[in-house]
């Protein structure tokens, strides 16, 4: 048995983020000889095909989007549409429950790995096939906004209920302010496709599940994982930090001219992952922010809300007054590779899981900008609990920040005389060192094997 390699199908939430996290664990399983068959949507196959390290054990299974009304037609992803339609991508989803159940019963797998869709469990236990809800949303987030101790579905969820972690969660830097509590209360509340709120959603996927996968280390987020193991009654297996292998090929050649112009660990990087849109008024005071340090910088972030081209939202005068020094750029950006380069000092993140495992391993010093959901959550727990970051302070009530405040975060972490970045540098070179250790993926990869067999 402890030969055994499974046969495991993959249907990620269609959000970009999701897909390529699975993507990620579906390389190191078929590294392990474990077969994959991977559904997704049939548009998006293209953008993840060179992520596939193993084609001849990883298969990729195009699902055509039914079209639901409200959604732009061809719409496959949230990277597609507005925050506001992301419930229509989620409709569309479970729409495709007839396609995903004919397909499970041809290719018979062992398991099925999911996230958000939460009738996934009751159909593979139908067919006698296991499900692993692969979490790539942090423990912390989970246990917090989500642990059946608040009640929601009986009592709902308000503001003033966040500002409290609930009944017996670990003890943590974990604190929301007003406003982050009123969005994050609204978000897991809000309808989230086929007229399920997202709390339920989740609470369902959590409930029915055979096993909950999460993308961490005992030694991160140990803790918080029990906690929801307790809570939900299920086992967790931990499938270590999962960061995917450095990219085989150099970095394209305009983007090593324009960093090598600058010394070693001086130039602040930015960027907020494939969804992230500022409202224009912040995307200025972050640019005006990084002027103000008076180091090189690289931003890339999509053109804020109202804003055709990244061009026409700067602020007058700046790209005369940073000329040479600081490039803001409207497209993608390889940000694996450029952060590991080494004029790189400097990472300013919206806080998603997939940026902060790639940033820690890295040298770079987190600078950490939350937007939304869980990236406000994952932000306190590296800059609380882990003090691998500093985060740039907001206003309590209205969550803006300012020019000043996005400098004086840069320079805490860049300044070699200040305190607060002495501490955070030295924690950062301890837990980089911890993830990059001998063993230490392999080591909980075969106990995520190993607990998959005890499974089955």
């Amino acid at each position: 048995m402890a030969h055994k390699t499974f046969h495991i199908a993959m249907y990620p939430w269609f959000a970009l983020g999701h897909i390529t996290a699975f993507v990620h664990i579906a390389n190191k399983l078929a590294e392990r000889g474990h077969r994959i068959s991977f559904f997704l949507p049939a548009k998006t196959q293209r953008k993840v095909e060179a992520f596939n390290l193993h084609p001849d054990l990883i298969t990729f299974i195009p699902i055509t989007v039914p079209h639901v009304e409200g959604l732009p037609l061809g719409a496959e992803t949230t990277n597609d549409v507005p925050f506001p339609l992301h419930p229509l991508i989620m409709t569309a989803m479970d729409l495709t429950e007839p396609e995903i159940e004919a397909s499970l019963r041809e290719l018979k797998p062992h398991f099925v790995f999911y996230d958000f869709t939460c009738w996934l469990p009751a159909l593979t236990r139908r067919l006698g096939i296991k499900s692993v809800l692969y979490c790539i949303i942090s423990s912390v987030t989970v246990g917090y906004l989500l642990s059946p101790e608040r009640k929601t579905l009986e009592k709902g969820l308000t503001g003033p209920d966040l500002l409290e972690p609930p009944e017996g969660f670990p003890s943590s830097s974990i604190k929301l302010r007003a406003h982050e509590a009123r969005g994050l209360a609204a978000v897991t509340t809000m309808d989230y496709g086929s007229g399920i709120s997202f709390v339920e959603r989740q609470l369902r996927s959590l409930s029915d599940c055979d096993a909950i996968g999460f993308k961490t280390c005992r030694e991160i987020e140990g803790p918080y994982c029990e906690y929801i193991g307790n809570q939900f009654e299920k086992p967790v297996i931990f499938a270590g930090p999962v960061v995917p292998e450095p990219p085989k090929i150099a970095l394209e050649e305009r983007w090593e001219k324009l960093l090598i112009n600058f010394q070693a660990k001086t130039l602040i990087f930015c960027a907020f992952g494939s969804e992230c849109v500022l409202k224009k008024d912040q995307f200025q005071e972050l640019v005006l922010g990084l002027e103000l340090t008076g180091l090189p910088f690289l931003v890339a972030l999509k053109p804020p809300i109202g804003a055709e081209t990244i061009e026409s939202a700067l602020p007058e005068g700046f790209q005369g007054r940073v000329e040479g020094r600081g490039l803001v750029h409207g497209g993608w950006v390889p940000q694996q590779l450029i952060l590991m380069h080494p004029s790189v000092g400097c990472f300013v993140t919206h806080c998603g899981s997939g940026s902060l495992a790639e940033a820690m391993v890295n040298d770079c010093q987190l600078v950490l900008l939350p937007n939304v959901g869980d990236q406000i959550i994952n932000a306190r727990l590296m800059a609380g609990d882990l003090r691998i970051g500093v985060e740039v302070e907001k206003g309590e009530e209205d969550g803006l920040f300012t020019k000043y405040d996005v400098c004086k975060a840069v320079k805490a972490v860049m300044d070699d005389n200040s305190e607060v970045g002495k501490e955070v540098r030295a924690n950062h070179a301890k837990w980089k060192e911890f993830l990059l250790g001998p063993g230490l993926e392999n080591h909980y990869m075969d106990g995520f094997v190993e607990q998959l067999h005890a499974l089955v």
